[in-house]
């Protein structure tokens, strides 16, 4: 996933709310992470209109690598201390 994709879901998911429960999940999703990551490719085109086809594909990449996973945990941490 990109960084400025990395940085608009950082945004989104703070203006919802929701940067904490984000993070407590991405840190401990472990290997359900991967299975997030199938769940999207496979509710994709539903979930399209709200997020965009581009943004549900590079969310579903970004999942099925740990090291992004983490990445993402920490860039929504560091979020939510500001």
């Amino acid at each position: 996933m990109e960084t400025s994709h990395i940085e608009a879901l950082t945004r989104r998911l703070h203006a919802w709310g929701l940067t904490g429960l984000a993070v407590s999940l991405l840190e401990n999703a472990g290997p359900f992470a991967l299975v997030g990551a199938q769940a999207l490719y496979f509710a994709g085109d539903t979930l399209a209109p709200f997020l965009g086809g581009d943004e549900v594909a590079a969310l579903a990449r970004l999942l099925e690598d740990p090291a992004q996973v983490r990445a993402l945990a920490q860039q929504l941490a560091e979020e939510r201390e500001a």
